[in-house]
């Protein structure tokens, strides 16, 4: 069995070079009939901090709560799912009586922050049902590299990213293969062997944003 959700495909490149997670969020929302650019969704909704040195020691932003760096920006990181989440979340309450709200002026959908759950679950509760998912793993599935590391702003802590990370919008799967819209390098649909993004997934800490639509009261 193959199935295939039609999404309209963005590339990352050469506008936003480390912006894969806003590229495959802007395509999940068109895909829901509302009409935003990838650069209003940077602009406006995404939550970003860059970079600082203090006695030469690298301080910077918690990558679980804005954007490291820009996504203009080929040196920068990226952020991981619960920025998303929320950037989601304000376009989602700014479309409110629009194509996104329902009739009591209340959004019509909601976006959930699905990390941990196995990808099997994923296809039952998004894919089968038509809903496309952003999902964390690593570009052209690539081994993961650990570091740079930094410390935080907020708590002082050192924080360890792990690179290569990137995000992907699932759309499909069939027996061997799940398949996404992959903005990176124009890939368009792209289909990865199960066991490998299951691999470059853990590595990724098993994140995932999901979107449910909300039924009007």
């Amino acid at each position: 069995m193959k199935k295939i959700i039609e999404v309209p495909y963005i590339s990352q490149s050469p506008f936003w070079p480390t912006g894969c997670e806003s590229v495959s969020a802007v395509m999940l929302l068109r895909h829901l009939g509302i009409d935003i650019t990838v650069d209003a969704f940077i602009e406006k909704y995404l939550e970003k901090q860059g970079f600082t040195e203090k006695e030469g020691e690298l301080f910077g932003p918690d990558p679980r709560k804005y954007f490291c760096g820009s996504p203009y920006d080929e040196d920068a990181y990226g952020c991981y799912a619960p920025v998303i989440r929320r950037a989601l979340t304000k376009v989602f309450a700014r479309q409110c009586g629009g194509d996104a709200g329902n009739r009591n002026g209340k959004p019509q959908y909601e976006a959930v922050d699905e990390t941990g759950k196995p990808t099997e679950m994923l296809i039952t509760d998004y894919i089968d049902r038509g809903m496309p998912v952003l999902c964390w793993t690593c570009i052209d599935m690539r081994e993961p590299v650990t570091g740079p590391r930094w410390r935080l702003y907020d708590t002082g802590e050192v924080f360890t990213w792990v690179s290569n990370e990137h995000c992907m919008l699932l759309v499909g799967y069939d027996r061997d293969k799940y398949y996404f819209n992959d903005p990176h390098n124009g890939n368009g649909l792209a289909g990865y062997g199960k066991n490998l993004f299951e691999k470059r997934r853990r590595a990724q800490h098993m994140q995932a944003v999901g979107v449910r639509t909300i039924t009007a009261d």
